[in-house]
C-alpha cells in the first residue's frame, strides 16, 4: 500500500474532536453527556440571517469574486469603520472561514521553515495551519498565575531569530478568554516595529467582552500599517459558525494581493454563506446586549462554581467564552478520556478539553482542561456538579 506523505503523517488530530469516539460510545451507553469541550454557541442566529437565506432571489448559486462579493466587503468595510478601524473594501478578502484567513496570512507572509511566535496556550488549529504552511510555532508560555496576561516583552523578544517572520495573537483569547489591554497590544506594536515582523491578530471573539472592558483592535494601531493582518470571522460572532466565512484584512496591498492568489486557487468563497454574512452586519445591537448579557451569566456561574471545588482554579476570563481551569488530576488527557469511558453520576458526565493540546512545550497543561460556557445555566449546574463528583473518585487526583 502506498505510504502517506510526511506533512499528512505530521499534521496535529484536533485535541478538541480527538475524544467524540468516546463521547458517543458514553451516549450509545444512553448517558447524558455536557459538551463543555467546544465552543458552539446555543445562541440563537440573528433573523436578519435566517431571512436572508428564506428568501433567495436567485436562480442561480454562482462564484463570487475570489475576494467575495464586492456587496458583502463595502458593508464590511463600513461595519469596521464603525468601530474606528479605517479600512476600505479593497483592503478585505473574504475566506472560508476565519481557519481559511489564518492559512492564507501565514502562506503569503512566512516562508516555510520560517517562524512566528504566539503566546501559550494558543488555539490549538494554529499547529495545524503552521504544518500546512510548512512553518514553526514558537511559543512563549503565559501562566495561569498571571491569568495568562501576555508574557513580558523580554520573554517574547527571547524568541526572536534570524527565522522569526510575525507574531499571531487571539484577543480574546481563545482559549484562556484573557482579553489583552490596550497597552499590552501597544507593547506588541514596539516588538513588530522595531525588527520589521508581521502582527496575526486573530479577533473573532471582539464583540465578547466582560465587565465593561473594551477590546483594542491591532488595526488601530498607527505607525506599523503594513505590518498588521486582521484575522476575523462571523462564526461566534453572529452565532453562524456552519457558514464558514472569515475575513483577512489588511492595508498591506502586497499581502492582499498574494493572498488573492490562494483565493483564485480555492475560486470562491461560499455563496450561501456570503449571503447570510451580508445581511447579519444588520443585526440590531439589542441582539449583543443580550447576549453579552448571557455570556456573563454563564461566565459568573461557571467560575464560581469551578472555585468551590476543592483544589480547583478557575481565572475569571474577561472575554470570549472559554477558561482555562486547573484542576487536581495526574494527566487532564487521561481525565478527559476517563469522565466519558468509566465515571457518571446521574447517568451524566462532562466532555471537556485537555489544555496538553492548546500548549507545544513538552508536559504542560497536564493538569489543566479548557471549558466553553456555552451552554444554558441549567445545563452548567449539572455540569459543574457532575465534574466535582467526579474529582472526588478520579484515581488520578493529585491533591
Amino acid at each position: 500500500m502506498p505510504a502517506i506523505s510526511d506533512k499528512g503523517k505530521a499534521m496535529p488530530a484536533s485535541p478538541i474532536r480527538k475524544l467524540v469516539p468516546f463521547a458517543e460510545e458514553a451516549k450509545r451507553k444512553g448517558r447524558k453527556v455536557y459538551h463543555l469541550n467546544i465552543g458552539q454557541p446555543d445562541i440563537a442566529t440573528p433573523e436578519v440571517a435566517l431571512n436572508a437565506l428564506r428568501n433567495i432571489k436567485a436562480n442561480v448559486i454562482e462564484y463570487s469574486h475570489s475576494a467575495g462579493n464586492e456587496s458583502y466587503r463595502r458593508k464590511l468595510a463600513a461595519y469596521y469603520q464603525g468601530i474606528g478601524i479605517n479600512i476600505d473594501h479593497t483592503e478585505i478578502l473574504i475566506t472560508t472561514g476565519g481557519s481559511e484567513a489564518i492559512l492564507f496570512a501565514l502562506m503569503a507572509c512566512v516562508n516555510p521553515g520560517e517562524e512566528v511566535i504566539t503566546p501559550e496556550p494558543f488555539y490549538a488549529n494554529y499547529n495545524g495551519f503552521a504544518t500546512t504552511a510548512g512553518i514553526k510555532i514558537v511559543p512563549v508560555t503565559s501562566y495561569i498565575k498571571d491569568d495568562f496576561a501576555l508574557p513580558r516583552i523580554e520573554e517574547i523578544e527571547k524568541k526572536i531569530t534570524p527565522l522569526t517572520r510575525g507574531i499571531i495573537v487571539c484577543n480574546p483569547n481563545n482559549p484562556t478568554g484573557y482579553l489583552y489591554s490596550k497597552e499590552e497590544i501597544l507593547e506588541l506594536k514596539e516588538i513588530v516595529k522595531k525588527h520589521d515582523l508581521y502582527l496575526f491578530s486573530d479577533e473573532a471573539y471582539r464583540e465578547f467582552c466582560y465587565d465593561g472592558a473594551e477590546h483594542f483592535s491591532a488595526m488601530e494601531m498607527e505607525g506599523v500599517e503594513n505590518n498588521v493582518i486582521l484575522l476575523d470571522s462571523v462564526s461566534k460572532r453572529y452565532s453562524e459558525c456552519g457558514i464558514r466565512i472569515g475575513a483577512l484584512i489588511t492595508r498591506n496591498k502586497e499581502v492582499i494581493a498574494a493572498a488573492l492568489k490562494f483565493g483564485q486557487a480555492r475560486l470562491s468563497p461560499p455563496g450561501l454563506g456570503q449571503i447570510a454574512a451580508e445581511a447579519s452586519i444588520d443585526t440590531p445591537k439589542e441582539y449583543f446586549t443580550g447576549v453579552i448579557s448571557e455570556y456573563t451569566a454563564r461566565r459568573n456561574f461557571m467560575v464560581e462554581a469551578l472555585n468551590k471545588i476543592p483544589g480547583v482554579y478557575c481565572p475569571k476570563p474577561k472575554g470570549a467564552f472559554y477558561a482555562v481551569v486547573k484542576l487536581p488530576v495526574d494527566d487532564s488527557d487521561r481525565f478527559a478520556q476517563w469522565l466519558l469511558e468509566e465515571f457518571e453520576y446521574k447517568n451524566q458526565t462532562v466532555m471537556v478539553a485537555p489544555a496538553t493540546g492548546f500548549y507545544s512545550t513538552p508536559g504542560s497543561g497536564r493538569n489543566e482542561v479548557r471549558i466553553a460556557y456555552v451552554l444554558k445555566i441549567d445545563d452548567l449546574r449539572n455540569a459543574m456538579e457532575t465534574l466535582s463528583e467526579a474529582l472526588k473518585v478520579y484515581p488520578g487526583r493529585t491533591i
